[in-house]
C-alpha cells in the first residue's frame, strides 16, 4: 500500500520569527494540496511553544481546500473544556466535510509545559485522566443524543446542536511510545502517530499496539499507524546537519543530541531521504507527516519529486 504524505504547517516557526500574519500559512496549505499532499497538520501549545490556535487555523484551511485531510499534531485536550472542544471540532469537521483528524497527546513533563498547564488552571498531574475522560465526553456529545455526564465535568443537555460531518466524529490518534501511550492507542483510539525515535522502535511499538487492540476485541487492521518525521534536506550533508541542529535548538531550546535521540530526524540529500522514509513504511506507517526545517516551499517541491520517484 502506498503511504499518504502529510505536511506540518510552520505555525510555531512563524511566531518565533515574529511573523504573525496567517495568509502565508494558508498559501502553503493551498500549495500542498495543489501538489498532491494528502494531509495538512498543525501543532498546539498555549504558552510553552506559542503558535496560532490549531482548530481555528484548520477552520480557515478548510475553507481554502477541498480534498486534503486536516489534522492536529498534536492537540492537547487536557488544556480545554471538552464541551467547547467538542463544539469546535464538530464545526471544523463540518466545514471540511469530514476531513478532520485529531492526534492528541498529554504533553511532555517540562518546566515550561507545567507552567502552561498552571496558567490554564489545569492540574498537570491529572492530565492523562482529564484527556481520556474529555475524549469520551466529546464522543458522547458528537452522537447528537442527549447527554447526562457526571465526572470531572457535569453535563446535562438535550444535544450539542452541531455534530461532526463524519458519523461518530473525527478519528482520534494517540502519540508516544511509552507503554501507557500504546495501551491508550490500542484500546481506545483510532490510530497512532509516534514522533520517533527510529523506524525499528516504531515497528516494534506498532506491533504492540496491534496486539493490545486484538486482545481487547478490536480489529487491528482498522487502526492507522502514522509517523511524524523531521527532515532537513541539502545535497551537502554538513549543511543539512547544521540546518537540523539550528532548527531543533531554536524550536526547543534543548540539547540537539538529546532531541535527535528521542525524535525521528533526517539530515542529508533527498535521495537518501527516500531510503530512510522507506524504513518507516516497512515498519507499518501508512501515513507520513513531514516537518521541514528549512525553506518550506522548497521542501514541499522536493518531497513531491521524491514521492514520484518512489512511485508513492
Amino acid at each position: 500500500m502506498k503511504p499518504k504524505f502529510g505536511y506540518l504547517l510552520p505555525t510555531r516557526e512563524r511566531i518565533m520569527r515574529g511573523q504573525l500574519e496567517t495568509a502565508p500559512l494558508l498559501a502553503l496549505a493551498e500549495k500542498a494540496e495543489d501538489q498532491g499532499y494528502d494531509s495538512i497538520w498543525v501543532g498546539d501549545s498555549l504558552l510553552a511553544r506559542p503558535r496560532h490556535d490549531p482548530l481555528t487555523t484548520l477552520a480557515a484551511i478548510a475553507s481554502r481546500t477541498k480534498t486534503v485531510e486536516l489534522g492536529t499534531a498534536v492537540l492537547l485536550p487536557a488544556l480545554r473544556n471538552p464541551v467547547a472542544l467538542a463544539q469546535a471540532a464538530a464545526t471544523v469537521d463540518q466545514l471540511s466535510e469530514g476531513r478532520l483528524i485529531l492526534a492528541v497527546g498529554i504533553a511532555s513533563d517540562l518546566p515550561n509545559v507545567r507552567a502552561e498547564f498552571e496558567a490554564a488552571g489545569v492540574p498537570f498531574e491529572k492530565r492523562v485522566g482529564r484527556m481520556m475522560e474529555g475524549i469520551r465526553l466529546c464522543q458522547a456529545l458528537w452522537t447528537g443524543d442527549a447527554v447526562k455526564w457526571n465526572g470531572r465535568w457535569n453535563v446535562d443537555c438535550e444535544t450539542l446542536g452541531i455534530v461532526p460531518n463524519r458519523p461518530g466524529g473525527p478519528p482520534i490518534w494517540g502519540v508516544g511510545t511509552a507503554r501507557g501511550s500504546l495501551e491508550r492507542a490500542g484500546r481506545h483510539l483510532d490510530g497512532w502517530l509516534p514522533f520517533g525515535p527510529d523506524a525499528k522502535t516504531i515497528g516494534k511499538c506498532w506491533r504492540e499496539v496491534q496486539e493490545i487492540a486484538s486482545n481487547d476485541g478490536r480489529t487491528p487492521q482498522e487502526l492507522t499507524c502514522a509517523a511524524y518525521l523531521t527532515v532537513s534536506i541539502d545535497e551537502n550533508l554538513e549543511k543539512a546537519q547544521e540546518g537540523l541542529d539550528e532548527y531543533l535548538q531554536s524550536y526547543y531550546g534543548a540539547s540537539t543530541d538529546l532531541l535527535k535521540s528521542m525524535m525521528a530526524c533526517f539530515a542529508g540529500p533527498l535521495e537518501e531521504a527516500g531510503r530512510w522514509l522507506q524504513d518507516y513504511v516497512d515498519a507499518g506507517a501508512s501515513h507520513i507527516v513531514l516537518r521541514f526545517t528549512g525553506d518550506n516551499e522548497k521542501h514541499l517541491d522536493m518531497f513531491m519529486k521524491l514521492r514520484a520517484d518512489l512511485n508513492w
